[in-house]
């Protein structure tokens, strides 16, 4: 594979985990001051967000510049933090 194919399928890769990892640090933030988890605005930012991102892997993938798998692993790691995260706050209230 061609060294610019793979700086353009890391690059991808980093720009889509640059993503997951705002959209973790706007619900963290989200969660710590300014609504609680059962709000329809916290679930309406989570939702927007998290389909945004979905959407980006989508491309990314058709592009085929990260593998679908990748970008699979990506969301389902990001809902995992995000689970632990609400379940955090719940314990917390």
């Amino acid at each position: 594979m061609p060294e610019v194919t793979i700086n353009h399928r890391e690059n991808a890769y980093a720009l889509l985990k640059a993503d997951a990892d705002k959209i973790l640090r706007l619900i963290e933030v989200q969660i710590q001051n300014l609504t609680m988890p059962q709000c329809p605005v916290y679930e309406d930012v989570l939702d927007t967000q998290m389909f945004g991102l979905s959407r980006e892997i989508d491309f990314a993938v058709r592009l085929q510049l990260i593998d679908e798998n990748e970008g699979k692993a990506l969301l389902d790691n990001l809902e995992k933090k995000l689970n632990i995260l609400h379940e955090a706050s719940q314990t917390a209230l």
